[in-house]
């Protein structure tokens, strides 16, 4: 008979293994169902079919999967010393939607400083086409206002786009300036008004309603010709685009004279600096120039995860042969424990997702350790009390209770070092203080939860007086 609460802390936990370990591996059961779907079942006329476990696959890294790591320096040399950061940011929000055109699998585009130079590291994980993305990425951010088309230009451009529906690609290559007529946006057209006339965009809020918005501000140029635009466009959209891709297309009110606009949309703050950060990308001259190109092939990541799989599975079975070596019946259970660990972790790494490093699986090894420190001073804990002639069940419990301030100070030191590194350190020590932080929480899980779940199962029971299990 199970101690009241240890039946249902089972059952907790052998829900979790269950969905952690098959969602990381999904193969076998899904087999399984399959299998079983081959069957014609029914109840009350309607067929029973089960649905597969869902297939998510890791997120890997660039040193993993192989691609183009770039580097390119920002030139700030014409820009106030106070929207420097603005600049790169915006930068950087232009550049990742360019990097995505390529279909990139998860480009990783990044701020790095360096004293005073400022740069953007941009990985490709998977990349085909290295020189194209080096040649879109290059590019200083174009930024235009597009007014709204008349219904017959929109009808023209719409006619002309259904000449080419039902031709072969020969057909379509004959036609005269067929990019062009292609490219041609049916809605909205070009204005004279581009980034070169906007001064600055910046963040503010509704005095009446505290609403975020954004404050656009022209030069006297740019004015003018904002003034004309926005008289004939009363009542329409006026689009903005940067590199082509549209961003806002706010309606004009009113005729604005004076080069001061206001963008307003029920924006969330966020949502508002993202917008005054990309239409500042697109307004300034900041031109970046490729410093250093280097090349992972797939083979070269493929080789380094399988090397990184392979010994993280020699260090688990070394460490599970030490766990019941040293401990016995206690050391199969934290074993037990650590296998459904790893499968809790994965998973956790594949639902964020987690881009999985190098680095990154350095963190997953360090803290397995940290799981298995755990176990070891609980254990430990124990053994003392079982010599002094307690009972398990009291050897479990003040033990777990003696062990737990060493476990915790350990470990919260460790998430504290794992933060700091986060938050100030490069990407792959971003990725080693990321899987560590997240494999020390789930850990402490383990140990705390499952492995005394486990030893409780024994209390009251005749393997409880077999001193070779415990001692």
């Amino acid at each position: 008979m199970l101690k009241k609460g240890v039946g249902s802390n089972l059952l907790i936990i052998f829900i979790l293994a269950i969905l952690g370990l098959n969602f990381v591996y999904p193969k076998y059961l899904n087999q399984g169902i399959d299998f079983f779907n081959s069957f014609e079942f029914s109840i009350l006329n309607s067929e029973i079919r089960l649905s597969r476990f869902p297939e998510v696959n890791f997120k890997l890294g660039l040193d993993l999967q192989g691609g183009s790591h770039l580097v390119y320096e920002a030139d700030l040399s014409k820009i106030e010393a106070g929207e420097k950061n603005d600049a790169m940011q915006g930068l950087r929000d232009v550049i990742e939607r360019r990097v995505n055109r390529f279909g990139v699998g998860e480009p990783v585009v990044r701020i790095q400083e360096q004293g005073e130079h400022k740069r953007l590291i941009i990985e490709l994980p998977g990349v085909k086409d290295v020189e194209e993305a080096i040649k879109a990425i290059g590019k200083t951010p174009y930024l235009e206002f597009k007014e709204e088309m008349t219904e017959e230009e929109t009808r023209a451009i719409l006619d002309k786009y259904e000449e080419f529906q039902g031709k072969s690609i020969e057909e379509v290559l004959q036609v005269p300036n067929w990019q062009e007529i292609l490219k041609e946006d049916p809605y909205f057209k070009s204005t004279k008004l581009t980034g070169q006339y906007l001064e600055k965009a910046e963040v503010s809020f509704d005095q009446t309603t505290f609403e975020a918005e954004v404050l656009l501000q022209f030069n006297d140029e740019g004015k003018d010709i904002f003034k004309e635009i926005t008289t004939s466009n009363v009542g329409k959209q006026l689009a903005i685009y940067i590199d082509d891709s549209l961003i806002s297309a706010p309606t004009v009110r009113d005729a604005i004279p004076n080069g001061k606009a206001r963008i307003t949309g029920k924006f969330t703050t966020e949502e508002a600096k993202d917008l005054a950060r990309n239409l500042n990308a697109g307004a300034l001259p900041v031109p970046i120039e490729l410093i250093s190109q280097k090349t992972i092939g797939p083979v070269l990541g493929k080789i380094s995860l399988e090397k990184s799989l392979e010994a993280g599975m020699i260090g688990f079975l070394i460490v599970i042969l030490f766990m019941i070596l040293f401990y016995r019946l206690p050391g199969i259970f934290a074993s037990l424990a650590l296998i459904i660990y790893g499968g809790l972790v994965l998973s956790l790494f594949k639902l964020i997702p987690v881009t999985l490093t190098l680095a990154g699986i350095g963190g997953v090894i360090l803290s397995v350790g940290m799981a298995v420190d755990a176990n070891v001073l609980i254990f430990e804990r124990m053994k003392e009390e079982r010599e002094s002639g307690r009972s398990l069940d009291s050897s479990i419990r003040i033990g777990f209770a003696r062990a737990w301030p060493s476990i915790r100070d350990g470990n919260v030191t460790t998430l504290i070092v794992a933060l700091i590194m986060f938050f100030f350190g490069t990407s792959f020590i971003k990725g080693f203080a990321l899987t560590l932080s997240l494999g020390i929480l789930v850990s402490m899980f383990s140990a705390i939860f499952i492995t005394k779940t486990f030893l409780k199962i024994f209390v009251g029971t005749r393997l409880e007086k077999i001193k070779f299990l415990w001692d």
